[in-house]
């Protein structure tokens, strides 16, 4: 029980706090529309499922105790975080002629990758899914109990997702996209290129 409650505990904290998912969530929101935003979390919480399958096949013990490798893949996700941040902050301003900007056109794949791609190389859910399966989760735990807690931290990355993918497409927001997106796309842009070069400065200080 304890067990359990630990681990709903420490997912429910490392969800909530912000981060390249959040930003990207809340862009596609914006910019696109309700569907791109929940589509985006649907692909954040399969992407979740993918650092659980090696966290549970022992692979995330290997990134736990080698430096080098988990500071490779940090440095992997960084790329690929500044590059997303890089063409957001390329948006252009609208032309003087046009009151309001047209809502960006997102596929349902498109939204769905990018939901995926943005946790599944983000390091922050590495190091917090690896943690629990190396810290928390005892090695002796049912295999059965482990995939529930699997299952347990994607759909609670789909369900707090898809509240903020609500939040961000609202009228207001909307609205506010509609007439500011090129400073909406930029300022999402700074935060994830900043959070690239973080994660990638940290990453080369220890290599």
């Amino acid at each position: 029980m304890l067990e359990a409650i630990s681990v709903a505990t420490i997912t429910l904290l490392a969800v909530i706090s912000p981060g390249a998912d959040f930003a990207m969530v809340t862009r596609n929101s914006m910019v696109s529309s309700r569907r791109a935003g929940l589509l985006t979390a649907a692909g954040i919480s399969l992407g979740v499922l993918v650092h659980v399958a090696y966290s549970m096949a022992g692979i995330g013990l290997l990134i736990s105790r080698s430096i080098l490798l988990f500071n490779a893949f940090k440095l992997a996700g960084a790329v690929y975080l500044v590059y997303l941040g890089v063409t957001l902050l390329r948006a252009r301003k609208a032309d003087p002629g046009v009151a309001v900007e047209p809502a960006v056109v997102v596929s349902d794949w498109a939204a769905l990758r990018a939901g995926f791609l943005t946790n599944a190389l983000n390091p922050k859910t590495t190091l917090f899914v690896v943690s629990l399966f190396t810290q928390v989760i005892d090695p002796d735990t049912p295999l059965a109990a482990q995939l529930g807690y699997g299952a347990f931290m994607s759909f609670t990355h789909l369900a707090w997702f898809a509240l903020v993918a609500l939040a961000f497409s609202s009228a207001a927001a909307r609205r506010f996209a509609a007439s500011f997106r090129h400073l909406v796309e930029r300022a999402i842009g700074g935060v994830l290129v900043t959070l690239g070069l973080g994660l990638a400065a940290s990453s080369l200080n220890r290599i």
